[in-house]
């Protein structure tokens, strides 16, 4: 639809900021360093007692750590300028590195855990040596709850920012590395509750079919994880439009300007975490000739890239069917 000037002026809301990238780096390596103590932990837990289960939650936990480690590689190869090579820069790095995080956690995760489930189901073996199973895994809920509370107050803060639900916003956000710890903190606490019952009913009854099936549910658990993860940066990746709430603001941002009078085209999508190119066919206050039109849109894109959230702007004349 096109957007024109209205006649009175009224209040326009500003485009919500971009998201911090030096705060989910400080997300992710607290993530880091607790998924690496927790799967030292469930290694040793999983080799003293020989629960499916706590093998389950040891690969999960290699998983997630390796994870982190290239979700700090996503961080920091995103945020590198653009060059003449790379005019639109490296945002899109982010969803890359995070796309092979999400394989990882998908292959180094789920089928080695639904894998050694289905092995201790034909094959089980018994348990022992419970204690040392409970103590880690506590101690483990713990740390990964440290872990999540971190990534769960960035989620907070940014939606506050935006004025939408946390759970929303971390679905919908640009951020994949936000995202990625979000959704694995939060499946491995949900893990360990399983892992927990898991043992808890191995030694109550005896049966071993029971830690199997645990380590099966933490397996379905992972790669439904790992599947979502995969859909999302697979849609940045392809280039996916702002929501309307953003476009609606950015479009009232550039009405702001008093040689602009009429929005007739506007395209955002994103380009990285927190940053979009934007491209606007808009109509000039008064007639100019050619080369007075050229350098007022010149000077209109270099306002808009000064705003935290546009990374390019692209503005062009705009025809009088263009709607």
């Amino acid at each position: 639809m096109t957007a024109e000037r209205p006649e009175q002026p009224a209040e326009r809301g500003a485009a919500p900021p971009a998201e911090e990238p030096a705060e989910s780096l400080v997300t992710v390596v607290v993530a880091l360093v607790v998924n690496a103590l927790i799967a030292a932990a469930k290694s040793f837990a999983a080799v003293i007692t020989g629960s499916a289960s706590m093998v389950a939650e040891a690969a999960h936990s290699w998983a997630d750590t390796g994870n982190e480690v290239l979700l700090v590689i996503a961080e920091r190869r995103s945020q590198r300028p653009a060059d003449a090579r790379h005019p639109l820069g490296f945002g899109k790095d982010a969803y890359i590195w995070s796309m092979f995080a999400a394989f990882g956690l998908f292959t180094a995760g789920a089928v080695v855990s639904i894998q050694h489930g289905i092995s201790e189901l034909v094959d089980p073996e018994p348990a022992s040596d419970y204690g040392v199973a409970y103590a880690v895994l506590g101690i483990s809920f713990v740390l990964e709850g440290i872990s999540f509370i971190r990534a769960y107050r960035q989620a907070r803060a940014d939606a506050h920012r935006r004025s939408v639900a946390t759970l929303e916003h971390v679905a919908r956000s640009s951020n994949p590395t936000l995202r990625a710890v979000f959704a694995e903190d939060a499946a491995a606490l949900i893990g360990l509750v399983i892992a927990f019952f898991g043992v808890g009913l191995h030694q109550l009854t005896g049966s071993p079919v029971y830690d199997a099936i645990g380590s099966l549910l933490v397996g379905v658990l992972l790669g439904v994880v790992a599947v979502v993860l995969i859909a999302r940066n697979r849609a940045f990746l392809l280039g996916e439009a702002v929501d309307d709430a953003l476009r609606d603001a950015v479009r009232d941002e550039i009405l702001e300007s008093p040689e602009i009078d009429r929005v007739g085209f506007l395209h955002m999508e994103f380009i990285g975490p927190g940053t979009v190119l934007l491209v606007a066919a808009v109509d000039l206050v008064d007639d100019r000739s050619e080369a007075d039109a050229a350098r007022e849109l010149r000077r209109l894109e270099s306002e808009l890239i000064r705003r935290p959230h546009v990374g390019r702007a692209f503005l062009t004349l705009a025809a009088p069917e263009d709607g």
